[in-house]
């Protein structure tokens, strides 16, 4: 491996296909303005590093930054690479992290709009992310001890587990599939509508109007806190440890709450049966 230490680049493509680097407390930044430092290299490692210019990681494959910084200006950081290992990393700039495959990344900071867009095997962990529509028709997902905060969170995505996260978010998981997220707080309006076989267990969730037109939808030991018409056209299976506000026309399935405040049935074809406190309602 080749090293390169304390060094400034900002000409275009300043290490254009390198193989068997290690970048050791450089910049790339200054008046040259060039783009694409490092595309299309391969074997890259990254150490205590600062990205100020566009699109410098595309088409990397093997590549590991550390205790580095991505500055808002460093747009589009990492597209179209694979095999990568982001740990104590800013990553400031729009469009992050996009078409990516099998991408590890643990003890970052992310504030980057329409972060990780169709990427595939991405483990995150202990980071905390603000975004909006983050993780985007993302693939093969595992996170866990993440904090998350912004619009429009994962949807579309595929083949995902989430443990003892937090998201504040709005418009979560829709069209999400094949999903369970355990040991999390979940808040934000309009859950997880038109998803398919998703699984909530020991979860709180927050917000208006959760969890509508679901197919195959499990809630195992949740509390539910201001969500009213709740379950609309779903077929849910749900166990619910708190009142909830208001269930509106459960489509088929299972709903067992302690309390509810309003059951709301003016749709025919609502099937799904609730029981309150054990019993049979309307």
């Amino acid at each position: 491996m080749q090293i390169i230490e304390n060094r400034s680049f900002d000409q275009e493509r300043a290490l254009y296909g390198s193989n068997g680097l290690v970048i050791r407390n450089c910049s790339f930044t200054g008046p040259a303005d060039g783009e694409s430092a490092i595309k299309e290299c391969r074997n890259i490692e990254v150490e205590n590093t600062l990205f100020n210019l566009r699109y410098p990681c595309w088409h990397v494959h093997n590549l590991i930054i550390r205790d580095s910084e991505m500055t808002e200006a460093c747009r589009a950081a990492l597209w179209y690479s694979d095999n990568i290992e982001i740990g104590n990393v800013k990553m400031h700039g729009i469009k992050a992290l996009r078409e990516c495959d099998n991408v590890r990344i643990a003890n970052s900071d992310i504030v980057s709009p329409e972060f990780g867009w169709s990427s595939r095997n991405v483990e995150m962990k202990n980071t905390h992310a603000e975004s909006e529509y983050f993780m985007m028709r993302a693939e093969d997902i595992r996170f866990s001890d993440v904090d998350f905060k912004g619009k429009y969170s994962f949807q579309y995505i595929d083949n995902a587990v989430f443990d003892d996260c937090r998201f504040d978010t709005k418009d979560a998981f829709w069209h999400a599939r094949n999903v369970l997220v355990r040991n999390s707080i979940v808040k934000g309006e309009y859950l997880a509508w038109y998803c398919e076989n998703v699984t909530f267990e020991n979860c709180r969730i927050i917000g208006t109007q959760p969890l509508c037109y679901c197919k195959g939808l499990r809630l195992i030991d949740c509390v539910m806190e201001e969500c009213d018409l709740a379950f609309e056209k779903s077929e849910v299976v749900a166990d619910i440890k708190s009142p909830v506000i208001s269930i509106k026309n459960p489509r088929e399935g299972r709903i067992s709450v302690p309390a509810v405040d309003q059951i709301i049935r003016d749709d025919e074809s609502s099937r799904g049966q609730i029981f309150v406190d054990g019993k049979p309602a309307q």
